[in-house]
């Protein structure tokens, strides 16, 4: 039998997983691609600058080959953006500790996840699917999600690509 404990950790985890996944899509639709859609706007350079490169070079994007925080780039920015998702969350690790840590370690593996997808493309396609087909599948407002699809399962906004088989 789990004690209370226990199954406060369990949830604290299970929380802050589908926190996590859900800020990433709200983050994606509605800041990275509505916001995006000013040019004057900072996270401009999603669209104007990832998505653009993403689409020319078939989902590869040359700006996350190496990490160099004195470059001012795509990478850059979105660890600029991490970093102050990290620090925004700093006063939850007192009263949810799990959770937060849960959180941070859901943004580690985003980054990596991210990253990765768009250093190594045929790896993007067969882990990444929904990611893939958020850049190539013609359908770049669906597929919001990147660690995990299971917000763009709930809210039916997994679009599978035809194009792509």
């Amino acid at each position: 039998m789990i004690d209370n404990a226990m199954l406060n950790l369990i949830v604290q985890c299970f929380l802050g997983l589908l926190y996590a996944n859900a800020g990433e899509w709200l983050m994606h639709k509605y800041i990275l691609h509505a916001l995006g859609k000013k040019r004057q706007s900072f996270w401009a350079y999603h669209l104007y600058d990832h998505h653009a490169v993403c689409t020319r070079n078939n989902m590869l994007d040359s700006g996350y080959q190496t990490v160099s925080l004195t470059t001012w780039n795509t990478q850059s920015k979105e660890l600029v953006v991490l970093a102050g998702l990290v620090l925004l969350h700093v006063p939850m690790l007192l009263i949810l500790p799990v959770f937060t840590s849960t959180v941070y370690a859901s943004i580690a593996l985003y980054y990596y996840k991210h990253r990765k997808a768009h250093i190594d493309p045929m790896w993007a396609k067969r882990h990444l699917r929904w990611h893939y087909e958020h850049h190539l599948g013609g359908n770049s407002e669906a597929n919001w999600c990147v660690t995990w699809p299971w917000f763009d399962y709930l809210l039916g906004t997994r679009v599978k690509s035809k194009q792509l088989d």
